[in-house]
């Protein structure tokens, strides 16, 4: 009997230290990031990454400014100038990098508010002064234009509206060394999705031809193998309500691609599951992720924890509205979510940060290549850098 019993406390003691293990083992399991302020101050809420003076480090710009790596030292790419938090919008809604006229140097896109110009800035090869200004567009709408390789050129390209001319467009990027003149394409002549205002926006193949297709929440427009031709093909749909940034995703492991869309200025992250009518029509059923807190303008679907599934990276975009949206004065939250796919989908939050949230779009990249993956965003909360910390 007093060896079963030691049998037993024995087992119990083994059971316990495995719960410990494997407590431990989770806890190093979690994602862990080191906050940077680059600054408090509002000057955009697009941002982006590149080596901007060629040292080896990858930098931030943000606005009128760009953050020198490691330590993050400001210099001005134009005139510098800040703005009001709370009553106040940006120049600055969207921010890229690319070596535009393919000179070696990595260069600098800001979109404005919507409805005005697009920009890009020279890089002035660490020489002192201001970066020269060029227009790109005079006047490009939707509050998530897209930037990416639209052509498959390997080049990316800007894709929005023009609200002057109420179109549905493109804009190629200089594909000759030395070119800088970006060519407007036409993709539809109104009246969808043509107010520049117009929320959600993605570049996403829908039917598995190997194109990038332009989607909104009212359908999609069909790319064709010549993507300079006019009037493509588009196709209802109801994809919710107005989102930010718009992705493709097998959710459901069913063999047919969802579409993931979070609310921009309300309550609200959605899977939108795609189905089969009887004539096998596209169907599309909603289904909500979650609406811990509002305003998610921003969003990113990466893999965050190297276990082959993309996760989803948001916040909240702090005082999108100056206050006036639902949720305003809740803390300005960074979260991702990870996602594990099935019949049942899950998306468990992981909190990121309280003081600090997205803008327009954010981010994630590897900035000091430890082959983790950071987030960097600009918003009314100045410019942060989360560096995610190795275990």
């Amino acid at each position: 009997m007093r060896i079963f019993k030691n049998r037993r406390i024995a087992l119990m003691l083994f059971l316990a230290q495995l719960i410990g293990v494997t407590s431990m083992a989770q806890k190093k399991k979690e994602i862990s990031f080191k906050k940077h302020t680059l600054t408090r101050m509002f000057f955009s809420e697009g941002v982006a990454v590149g080596d901007v003076n060629k040292d080896g480090k990858k930098d931030v710009m943000a606005g009128a400014f760009w953050f020198e790596a490691p330590n993050w030292t400001r210099h001005e790419i134009a005139k510098g100038d800040t703005f009001t938090v709370n009553g106040g919008y940006s120049n600055s809604f969207l921010n890229f990098s690319m070596d535009v006229n393919q000179d070696g140097w990595i260069d600098f896109i800001r979109v404005d508010t919507p409805g005005e110009s697009v920009v890009w800035y020279e890089n002035p090869k660490n020489k002192p002064g201001h970066w020269k200004a060029n227009t790109i567009h005079k006047s490009i709408g939707n509050e998530s234009p897209y930037f990416g390789d639209i052509d498959g050129d390997g080049r990316p390209d800007i894709v929005g509206n023009d609200p002057e001319t109420k179109q549905i467009i493109w804009l190629k990027s200089p594909s000759k060394k030395g070119d800088t003149e970006w060519k407007k394409y036409v993709i539809s002549e109104g009246p969808i999705g043509i107010h520049k205002y117009t929320h959600g926006l993605g570049m996403v193949d829908m039917n598995g031809d190997g194109r990038l297709d332009v989607l909104i929440r009212e359908g999609w427009w069909e790319a064709p193998a010549d993507r300079t031709q006019p009037n493509w093909v588009f196709h209802k749909a109801n994809l919710g309500e107005e989102c930010s940034q718009m992705y493709l995703l097998d959710v459901n492991q069913d063999g047919l691609k969802d579409v993931i869309s979070m609310s921009a200025h309300k309550y609200g992250m959605w899977w939108h599951e795609q189905g089969k009518d009887a004539q096998g029509n596209p169907t599309w059923e909603k289904h909500e992720i979650g609406k811990m807190f509002s305003q998610t303008h921003g969003l990113s679907l990466v893999d965050m924890n190297a276990d082959g599934y993309p996760d989803l990276v948001t916040g909240k975009r702090y005082f999108a509205h100056n206050g006036k949206d639902p949720g305003a004065f809740e803390p300005a939250v960074l979260y991702w979510f990870e996602f594990k796919p099935g019949p049942t989908p899950t998306w468990t939050p992981h909190q990121v940060d309280d003081d600090s949230g997205v803008g327009l779009h954010l981010v994630v990249d590897d900035m000091n290549k430890d082959k983790l993956p950071d987030i960097i965003v600009a918003n009314k909360k100045g410019v942060h850098v989360f560096l995610q910390e190795k275990k």
